[in-house]
């Protein structure tokens, strides 16, 4: 499934794209009305079988949330197109191109970035990329955007950069996770932007390389999306393409397969200092091509269209 949050008169909501990847059904709401769910959320104190509205909430039902989420969307497409207009009508079904996209996980718990974790990225860097074990840097939360928002330049940078990156989400929680059953705590995979003001980073106010949060986190550095694609669309999410363009210019091109530090290992590195929670975005690093050469491309200018794409090999 590909999962997405939504916002309809100023709430967010959760939902799926149909297979047109045209139209969002609203899963809470088609499984209440066409599969009878009670109000009350599933996974939660009262038990019940109701799909909650939001993603958190939704992840932390688990395994039987997001079965039920397959039945509402599968009953909502087996009756297409017949029942379009009045599944439109009673809002279980809105066209995508009418609904803001907001952040699939549009305020998680902890959102967590690793490192210089390609190697090509290390040397544009020109710091020695990180391998006996993975280094990390957080993000704060609110500098979290949907995709198509913008991404506001501040004026107290004047080197605001892009890095295109494979994120995963956390599904079940937990600490201590041993690295062969770390996929089982994976959710889904999404796309983020890791926007940077170069000119806060440690070696431009200190001399010293290495991550610094503060660069990271002004807001509107960290667009995420579209959507939640669930592990089960992904088998390998160390075999796809990786690319980053402003308008016609492709200035990041590679693939996953270049992560010096696979994903296995960060999450049980990760979970080994701190608990992950159902929501929790863990970057997985970008490859080279970002503004750190000697002759740097150019960084993103107002008006301009950033795309990160991210597809199977």
């Amino acid at each position: 499934m590909k999962l997405v949050s939504y916002l309809l008169s100023e709430e967010t909501r959760l939902g799926a794209l149909d297979q047109s990847g045209d139209l969002i059904v609203d899963l809470s709401r088609a499984h209440r009305e066409l599969m009878g769910g009670s109000r009350d959320p599933i996974g939660g104190r009262h038990n019940s079988r109701a799909l909650p509205t939001r993603m958190i909430e939704f992840l932390e039902g688990g395994a039987e949330a997001l079965q039920a989420a397959r039945e509402a969307l599968a009953q909502v497409e087996g009756q297409l197109p017949g029942a379009r207009e009045e599944y439109q009508r009673r809002r279980i079904l809105l066209p995508l191109a009418t609904a803001p996209l907001l952040a699939p996980v549009p305020r998680p718990p902890k959102l967590i970035a690793a490192w210089v974790n390609y190697e090509e990225h290390g040397r544009e860097a020109t710091v020695k990329a990180p391998r006996e074990a993975p280094l990390f840097f957080t993000k704060w939360s609110t500098s979290v955007i949907g995709p198509g928002q913008p991404i506001v330049l501040p004026r107290i940078s004047r080197k605001v950069d892009y890095e295109a990156e494979l994120a995963l989400v956390i599904g079940a929680g937990g600490k201590n996770i041993p690295a062969e059953n770390a996929c089982d705590h994976i959710a889904g995979y999404t796309i983020l932007n890791d926007v940077s003001a170069r000119d806060f980073s440690l070696r431009a106010l200190f001399g010293s390389p290495g991550p610094s949060d503060i660069q990271k986190s002004f807001d509107t550095f960290s667009p995420m999306g579209p959507c939640l694609v669930t592990r089960d669309e992904i088998p390998d999410p160390h075999a796809l393409g990786i690319r980053l363009s402003i308008g016609d210019e492709v200035l990041q091109d590679d693939t996953t397969g270049s992560m010096i530090h696979r994903i296995p290992a960060i999450i049980a590195y990760l979970s080994s200092i701190a608990t992950l929670e159902p929501g929790d975005v863990i970057a997985t690093g970008t490859p080279s091509g970002v503004g750190l050469t000697p002759t740097p491309p150019p960084g993103p200018q107002p008006g301009e269209n950033l795309r990160i794409e991210i597809e199977d090999n």
